[in-house]
Protein backbone atom coordinates (compact mmCIF):
# COMPACT_ATOMS: atom_id res chain seq x y z
CA UNK A 1 0.00 0.00 0.00
CA UNK A 2 1.14 3.52 -0.61
CA UNK A 3 1.81 5.90 2.27
CA UNK A 4 4.25 9.02 2.08
CA UNK A 5 7.86 7.79 3.43
CA UNK A 6 7.78 11.12 5.70
CA UNK A 7 5.64 14.15 6.60
CA UNK A 8 5.86 17.16 8.09
CA UNK A 9 2.61 17.18 10.22
CA UNK A 10 0.82 13.51 10.60
CA UNK A 11 -2.48 15.49 11.39
CA UNK A 12 -4.52 17.38 8.73
CA UNK A 13 -7.60 18.92 8.91
CA UNK A 14 -10.26 17.33 6.65
CA UNK A 15 -10.64 20.51 3.84
CA UNK A 16 -13.66 20.65 1.14
CA UNK A 17 -13.94 19.23 -1.94
CA UNK A 18 -14.97 21.92 -4.34
CA UNK A 19 -14.28 22.66 -8.01
CA UNK A 20 -12.68 20.76 -10.73
CA UNK A 21 -9.10 19.15 -11.03
CA UNK A 22 -6.82 21.61 -11.87
CA UNK A 23 -3.73 19.31 -12.03
CA UNK A 24 -3.12 16.13 -13.67
CA UNK A 25 -6.59 16.10 -15.48
CA UNK A 26 -4.40 15.09 -19.40
CA UNK A 27 -3.05 12.06 -20.02
CA UNK A 28 0.65 12.27 -19.50
CA UNK A 29 2.24 8.37 -19.99
CA UNK A 30 -0.16 6.20 -21.51
CA UNK A 31 -2.96 6.16 -24.35
CA UNK A 32 -5.77 5.16 -22.05
CA UNK A 33 -7.02 6.60 -19.01
CA UNK A 34 -9.34 6.22 -15.80
CA UNK A 35 -10.76 9.74 -15.03
CA UNK A 36 -12.78 10.58 -11.91
CA UNK A 37 -16.27 12.05 -12.65
CA UNK A 38 -16.66 13.06 -8.95
CA UNK A 39 -15.22 14.61 -6.16
CA UNK A 40 -13.93 11.84 -3.34
CA UNK A 41 -11.03 10.16 -0.96
CA UNK A 42 -9.68 6.90 -2.84
CA UNK A 43 -7.67 4.94 0.13
CA UNK A 44 -4.63 3.93 -0.52
CA UNK A 45 -5.91 0.29 -0.39
CA UNK A 46 -8.32 1.13 -3.14
CA UNK A 47 -5.57 2.58 -5.07
CA UNK A 48 -3.73 -0.61 -4.88
CA UNK A 49 -6.66 -3.46 -5.47
CA UNK A 50 -7.32 -1.47 -8.68
CA UNK A 51 -3.43 -1.61 -9.51
CA UNK A 52 -4.20 -5.46 -9.00
CA UNK A 53 -7.44 -5.43 -10.68
CA UNK A 54 -5.84 -4.24 -13.67
CA UNK A 55 -2.35 -5.29 -13.96
CA UNK A 56 -4.16 -9.13 -13.68
CA UNK A 57 -6.72 -8.66 -16.47
CA UNK A 58 -3.81 -7.31 -18.87
CA UNK A 59 -1.84 -10.70 -17.79
CA UNK A 60 1.45 -8.48 -17.07
CA UNK A 61 1.36 -6.92 -20.71
CA UNK A 62 1.55 -3.06 -21.42
CA UNK A 63 2.49 -0.79 -18.62
CA UNK A 64 0.06 0.50 -15.92
CA UNK A 65 0.76 3.79 -14.48
CA UNK A 66 -0.54 5.17 -11.13
CA UNK A 67 -1.31 9.12 -11.10
CA UNK A 68 -3.06 9.42 -7.76
CA UNK A 69 -0.83 9.40 -4.34
CA UNK A 70 -2.51 9.45 -0.51
CA UNK A 71 -1.34 12.25 1.05
CA UNK A 72 -3.82 12.82 3.28
CA UNK A 73 -4.16 11.23 6.82
CA UNK A 74 -7.22 10.42 8.62
CA UNK A 75 -7.60 9.79 12.15
CA UNK A 76 -9.54 7.84 14.12
CA UNK A 77 -10.56 8.10 17.70
CA UNK A 78 -10.60 4.95 19.23
CA UNK A 79 -14.17 2.97 20.23
CA UNK A 80 -16.17 4.37 23.50
CA UNK A 81 -13.57 7.04 24.53
CA UNK A 82 -14.78 10.22 26.11
CA UNK A 83 -14.36 13.77 24.09
CA UNK A 84 -11.43 15.57 24.38
CA UNK A 85 -7.91 14.75 25.07
CA UNK A 86 -6.75 15.41 21.57
CA UNK A 87 -7.09 14.75 17.47
CA UNK A 88 -6.70 10.94 17.18
CA UNK A 89 -4.03 8.96 15.87
CA UNK A 90 -3.46 8.67 12.06
CA UNK A 91 -5.79 5.40 10.85
CA UNK A 92 -5.44 5.53 6.98
CA UNK A 93 -4.22 7.61 4.16
CA UNK A 94 -6.08 9.12 1.11
CA UNK A 95 -6.02 10.42 -2.17
CA UNK A 96 -8.09 13.67 -2.88
CA UNK A 97 -10.09 13.36 -6.00
CA UNK A 98 -11.88 15.76 -7.75
CA UNK A 99 -14.04 15.63 -11.44
CA UNK A 100 -11.53 15.58 -14.21
CA UNK A 101 -8.72 14.03 -12.00
CA UNK A 102 -6.99 11.24 -14.49
CA UNK A 103 -6.14 8.34 -11.70
CA UNK A 104 -4.57 5.51 -13.97
CA UNK A 105 -2.99 5.20 -17.02
CA UNK A 106 -2.19 2.64 -19.50
CA UNK A 107 -0.33 1.77 -22.64
CA UNK A 108 1.04 -1.47 -24.66
CA UNK A 109 -2.80 -3.09 -25.19
CA UNK A 110 -5.05 -2.82 -27.37
CA UNK A 111 -8.55 -0.65 -26.67
CA UNK A 112 -11.09 -3.25 -25.39
CA UNK A 113 -8.37 -4.48 -22.78
CA UNK A 114 -7.45 -1.53 -21.86
CA UNK A 115 -11.31 -0.53 -21.50
CA UNK A 116 -12.13 -3.78 -19.57
CA UNK A 117 -9.09 -3.66 -17.28
CA UNK A 118 -9.99 -0.41 -16.41
CA UNK A 119 -13.79 -0.98 -16.11
CA UNK A 120 -12.82 -3.69 -13.65
CA UNK A 121 -10.45 -1.50 -11.57
CA UNK A 122 -13.29 1.77 -11.42
CA UNK A 123 -15.34 -1.36 -9.65
CA UNK A 124 -12.53 -0.99 -6.84
CA UNK A 125 -13.07 2.68 -6.66
CA UNK A 126 -15.59 4.76 -4.54
CA UNK A 127 -15.95 7.54 -7.01
CA UNK A 128 -17.64 7.74 -10.60
CA UNK A 129 -14.87 6.97 -13.62
CA UNK A 130 -14.86 7.36 -17.15
CA UNK A 131 -12.28 5.71 -19.56
CA UNK A 132 -10.72 7.92 -21.86
CA UNK A 133 -8.31 7.98 -25.23
CA UNK A 134 -5.42 10.19 -25.80
CA UNK A 135 -6.03 12.40 -28.13
CA UNK A 136 -3.74 12.54 -31.11
CA UNK A 137 -2.84 16.82 -31.37
CA UNK A 138 -1.85 17.38 -35.11
CA UNK A 139 0.54 20.38 -35.77
CA UNK A 140 0.69 23.07 -38.10
CA UNK A 141 -3.58 23.04 -39.38
CA UNK A 142 -2.68 24.36 -42.54
CA UNK A 143 -1.85 23.01 -45.69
Amino acid sequence: MLIPKRVKRRRQHRGRMTGSAQKGNTIAYGEYGLVAEECGWIKSNQIEAARIAMTRFIKRGGKVWIDIFPHKPITKKPAETRMGSGKGSVEYWVAVVKPGRVMFEMAGVPEDIAREAMRLASHKLPVKCKFVKKEIITEGGEG
